[in-house]
């Protein structure tokens, strides 16, 4: 639960050596560290052995990951940056690799002959890859693969809207957004798998302040090697709305003709959900005061809400906001690597160290629940067949009222949702 620190995102081809980029440092690592990285990589990939991670005595940590045979990427954290979970690790290279392909498509990374050529192109992914990498939103998803969501005030209206939208565009799949965080989507966005969600959501909020924009994309899963056209249209600042779609229509058409016919009616609405980008929940959830942070993950359609803006006046003895998420994403963290392990992802999840290899195999059951307490706030899990509630409280709850608490949360949260 400590302080996080800076990481550094390193890209080689995988049969050379040849660094392609490097994101995430003011003070690049020098050619000999990275080539020693490299080195030590595939010295165990000659000797038959895989080298996926290892920790320094220092605290530092250094992953390892090769896609495709063509290229391999390496994320590492300081010894200052000791907090940094193998977790976090491991989805900055999962969400690299699939925001490569979804700039570039598969066929382009994988079989790329001319590495400086390469390298040009690569720079149009900085960006995004960035984005993943500095945890630039305020939501989860980077680190969770769920959909970051927001519930507003009239769901019913606004799916209406957006499916006779992406209709007229010639289209099934289609998402409102606002700063990043799906306010509705069309079915077949939700069938998308949940990391191309995550990747086009934050591809569109780092597209943030162009009015409108025809990016070709490829889904890293449904359509590696194959472009479809996102169409992306401002309608507030901070509010977007994109499909995805074939030739027609023209982005011309799509602005001048569609978006005014289908948007300008519910423009009241709108300005609504603008004002849901950080509580994400409507003014009429009531919530107990104690409560500084929540994370609810629907787990049958992968969809979450996060949240540590409940409340508009905090004491000034809780930690601030930027605190808290880093918090929230901490106490997930630790429930998933240690709690709540599926048994499918035991070993997705498992760690270098070797107590928390170990610590699940201590339990005869599935663990359902569980609390913290730290200087700065107490903390509360808990897991049903459908949902995670994850609580961030203040130091003052009693600790025996943190269960109780926690499940008039959940209840609150599904009767005035949905979700």
């Amino acid at each position: 639960m400590l302080q996080g620190g800076s990481v550094q995102l390193l890209c080689l081809t995988a049969s050379s050596g040849v660094p392609l980029f490097c994101r995430g440092a003011t003070r690049p690592l020098p050619f000999s560290i990275i080539g020693s990285l490299n080195g030590v990589h595939m010295f165990g990939g000659g000797q038959g052995t895989v080298l996926s991670s290892c920790v320094t005595d220092r605290g530092g940590r250094v992953l390892w990951r090769v896609f495709h045979d063509t290229v391999v990427l390496i994320a590492v954290s300081s010894q200052e940056s000791g907090a940094v979970s193998e977790l976090r690790l491991r989805r900055l290279l999962e969400n690299s690799w699939n925001a490569m392909v979804l700039v570039l498509g598969l066929d382009e990374l994988a079989s790329a002959r001319n590495v400086e050529r390469l390298k040009r192109d690569l720079r149009s992914c900085y960006r995004l890859i960035d984005a993943f990498l500095e945890g630039e939103w305020d939501g989860m998803g980077d680190l969770m693969h769920c959909a970051d969501c927001v519930v507003p005030l009239q769901p019913a209206l606004l799916q209406e809207v957006l499916d006779s939208f992406a209709h007229a565009a010639d289209s099934e799949f289609g998402c409102l957004l606002t700063h990043g965080k799906i306010i509705v989507a069309t079915e077949k966005w939700w069938r998308l798998a949940p990391q191309e969600v995550v990747l086009l959501s934050a591809l569109v909020r780092t597209l943030d302040g162009t009015i409108s924009r025809d990016y070709p994309v490829f889904l890293p899963q449904g359509s590696p090697t194959v472009p479809h056209r996102l169409l992306c249209f401002q309608l507030l600042p901070g509010l977007d709305v994109c499909v995805l779609c074939g030739p027609s229509p023209s982005l011309q058409k799509a602005e001048s003709e569609l978006v005014v016919q289908f948007w300008s009616p519910v423009i009241d609405t709108l300005h609504g959900c603008l004002a849901l980008r950080d509580r994400c929940l409507p003014s009429s959830v009531t919530l107990q005061h104690g409560i500084l942070g929540l994370l609810l993950i629907n787990r049958e359609s992968r969809r979450a809400i996060s949240t540590v803006h409940l409340w508009a006046g905090a004491p000034a003895d809780v930690p601030l906001p930027a605190r808290r998420r880093e918090l929230l994403r901490a106490l997930y963290t630790l429930a998933i690597t240690r709690y709540f392990l599926a048994e499918d992802a035991q070993e997705e999840h498992r760690s270098v160290d070797g107590l928390e290899e170990d610590f699940p195999a201590g339990f005869s059951h599935q663990p359902v629940q569980f609390y913290l307490a730290t200087d700065e706030c107490k903390c509360f899990a808990l897991q049903t067949p459908q949902h995670q509630l994850y609580l961030l409280t203040s130091v003052t709850v009693p600790t025996f009222a943190l269960r109780s608490l926690a499940t008039r949360t959940l209840s609150t949260l599904l009767s005035h949702t949905g979700f």
